[in-house]
């Protein structure tokens, strides 16, 4: 197979392809100076709910709050429900991200199968348009993060700048919009609401908007709960109470 390789492919170009698999790993790489984020801030420019532009300031955003000032179980819900390894591993899932390549080289719907540094890199630095050439580089700017921030960093970051909703940014503004509260008040379920929207805020909102939880936002709240208990992040006897308490709102 090889000689049958070398026959049909002109010499340069098995080169051209050789520097290429040395250079764009590379280039991705050194792309973004991420070792800024240890003591700047991002700062989100919000135009018509879509985030346009991203500046990296010293001060923090006035709706930035700190990972201690987050309730426990809010930040229990979204690691649990969206990265469960988020503390173990060193920014990939590499068997996640394996099913995802292999799914979206053979046309399927394509998944992001992120980690939880994936996606803080995917909203930071790069496009949300899912290409195979934005899931390499996100991939590979992940191991770099992992290596310049602590975990703590990461997930402050995250869950300050991430999407809860139509153009609602970061935990301060989900909280205040949802419940009328600050991040470090949020209950059990309602963290376990906020989780539930990350995959697809938008679509989500619909429970919101009705002031009533779809079968599908029951199912998988229920679920994150569940998760929170096996995490240890609530008792038996806290997972019964939040099952039988409604939203706010509903």
């Amino acid at each position: 197979m090889k000689e049958l390789i070398k026959k049909r492919i002109p010499k340069w170009i098995l080169l051209l392809l050789s520097l290429l698999l040395i250079l764009v790993p590379v280039y991705m790489y050194f792309s973004h100076d991420v070792g800024v984020l240890t003591k700047m801030y991002p700062h989100l420019k919000i135009e018509k709910g879509e985030v346009s532009e991203i500046e990296f300031k010293i001060q923090k955003p006035k709706s930035w709050t700190n990972l201690e000032a987050i309730s426990p179980y809010a930040k229990g819900a979204i690691v649990l429900s969206e990265d469960w390894a988020f503390f173990d591993h060193d920014g990939v899932d590499l068997e996640q991200v394996k099913v995802a390549l292999s799914e979206m080289v053979d046309g399927e719907r394509f998944r992001g199968a992120s980690t939880i540094t994936q996606q803080m890199v995917k909203n930071i630095y790069l496009s949300h348009y899912p290409t195979l050439w934005r899931k390499f580089h996100e991939i590979i700017l992940s191991q770099k993060v992992e290596k310049e921030l602590s975990k703590k960093r990461i997930l402050e970051i995250y869950l300050n700048c991430i999407e809860y909703g139509p153009g609602l940014f970061g935990i301060r503004s989900a909280a205040q919009h949802y419940f009328k509260k600050s991040p470090s008040d949020l209950t059990a379920k309602e963290s376990a609401f906020l989780a539930m929207l990350l995959p697809s805020p938008k679509k989500y909102y619909v429970s919101f908007k009705k002031r009533e939880l779809t079968k599908f936002a029951k199912s998988r709240i229920q679920a994150i709960l569940k998760k929170m208990k096996m995490g240890k992040v609530i008792s038996q006897e806290q997972l019964e109470s939040e099952l039988a308490t409604p939203l706010s709102w509903e």
